[in-house]
């Protein structure tokens, strides 16, 4: 959430943020200001009414003490607490309104973020190793998972519906192996301690993180309540220290959790409609740090390096780039995508997202930090990225390391936890 001081003292500027975004409802920030300076009148009229009630309160009582008549000031103090009450209605629907508005503003951007319209203006950063050669046309995962009998999407469908994945034999136990394999890297290798949240999130989660009220359609809302089905562990880590504060001596904190991700994919029609890149249910290993304002830069630069050893480890070739202005997120203020190359598709697809939220994640989950005693607590910058999305690298790996005969080799640093070198 911006602050709303800063978006009057910026104005100019919020209003580029907003263009620059594609953010259609500019007409929002002057509605913004309206409410704003209506709210500051409204609350200076009702400042004088409570004065003028406790000067009048203190003067009746001199007069009554000298014997003096005070009934018309009496009845003039009698008739402040209406108004004030009235006042105070408006005052608290008003905030009301400009709260709801702020909620849907989008976070600054990063001076860094060059400016583009879409994903095609995204930035390539850099390109790590080389892309697979093979002697044969590589087949797609959806396909060698089939014949290798560990994907089965006929009858994850037959028990739930499309977008689903039943995953059997060494599939199965290769998708416990990398989630067990990047919960130890990030551990016992990038500093992380591990954290198992709830995987149900009430609504002051998903406000505190961004996802609610601006898409709620894609999300899972349980029948008959206020919980959802976490759409990533970044909802429940980052609320881990909702309306608190922390020690500065504390930070930074950095937390890798393990959770099953639930996205209805709204607006995703026809999109990745076949294999396991964008399901309804995915397993997800989450990577959240809590820093100082002044340290979010390079703990953003080494969260993302921290997600990259996961594919370094495993040998996969990969890119990562800076997205524009037009396909940053919504609470981000800076974002890398890393993108892994899948053979059969001739092309790159995200396998995470690093961002940094500066204070846009504080401010509406109310995070901040004391630096010393006596200072005044300050909001908290928070980063989070996967740590990596799990079906996605299951899906690289059979694609990257398939072989002529259809066999899947598996990458050095996972049998230890596989017990197995091949599925065939």
């Amino acid at each position: 959430m911006l602050d709303i001081r800063f978006i009057t003292n910026n104005l100019e500027t919020v209003k580029l943020n907003l263009k620059n975004r594609n953010y259609k409802n500019l007409d929002d920030i002057d509605r913004l200001l309206e409410l704003y300076e209506k709210t500051k009148e409204l609350k200076n009229t009702a400042d004088t009414l409570k004065n003028e009630r406790n000067t009048l309160s203190k003067k009746i009582g001199m007069l009554k003490a000298q014997g003096q008549d005070v009934s018309d000031i009496l009845s003039k103090v009698q008739s402040l607490p209406a108004q004030i009450k009235e006042l105070d209605e408006q005052i608290n629907n008003l905030e009301y309104d400009v709260n709801n508005i702020l909620l849907t503003l989008p976070n600054m951007l990063d001076e860094t973020v060059p400016f583009g319209e879409n994903d095609t203006q995204n930035v390539i950063v850099k390109v790590v190793g080389e892309k697979p050669k093979f002697e044969f046309e590589p087949k797609p995962h959806w396909d060698l998972g089939a014949e290798l009998d560990i994907l089965d999407f006929e009858r994850a469908a037959k028990i739930t519906g499309s977008r689903f994945v039943l995953l059997k034999n060494e599939g199965a136990q290769l998708e416990r192996a990398l989630i067990n394999f990047m919960l130890d890297v990030h551990t016992a290798e990038n500093g992380y301690k591990e954290v198992m949240p709830p995987f149900i999130v009430n609504a002051n989660s998903l406000t505190g993180t961004g996802q609610l009220p601006k898409f709620e359609e894609d999300l899972f809302k349980l029948v008959n309540t206020n919980y959802y089905l976490a759409p990533t562990a970044e909802v429940p880590v980052t609320n881990i220290f909702r309306n608190e504060i922390l020690d500065a001596d504390d930070l930074p904190i950095s937390y890798a959790a393990y959770t099953p991700c639930f996205r209805a994919e709204a607006g995703s029609w026809g999109k990745d409609t076949r294999g396991i890149i964008r399901q309804h249910q995915f397993n997800k290993i989450e990577l959240v740090k809590f820093v100082k304002p002044e340290d979010s830069k390079i703990e953003h630069e080494k969260l993302l390096s921290d997600a990259e050893s996961i594919l370094q480890k495993l040998g996969l070739h990969y890119r990562v780039v800076l997205l524009c202005s037009g396909d940053t997120g919504f609470a981000s203020s800076k974002t890398y995508d890393i993108e892994v190359w899948l053979p059969s598709q001739n092309t790159y697809r995200e396998i995470s997202s690093c961002s940094n939220f500066t204070d846009f994640q504080a401010r509406r989950a109310n995070i901040k930090f004391r630096r010393t005693p006596k200072e005044k607590p300050e909001y908290i910058h928070t980063i989070n990225g996967s740590g990596l999305a799990i079906g996605r690298t299951l899906a690289a790996i059979l694609e990257n390391y398939q072989t002529a005969n259809g066999s899947i080799k598996i990458p050095d640093a996972l049998i230890k936890y596989t017990k197995f070198s091949e599925i065939s």
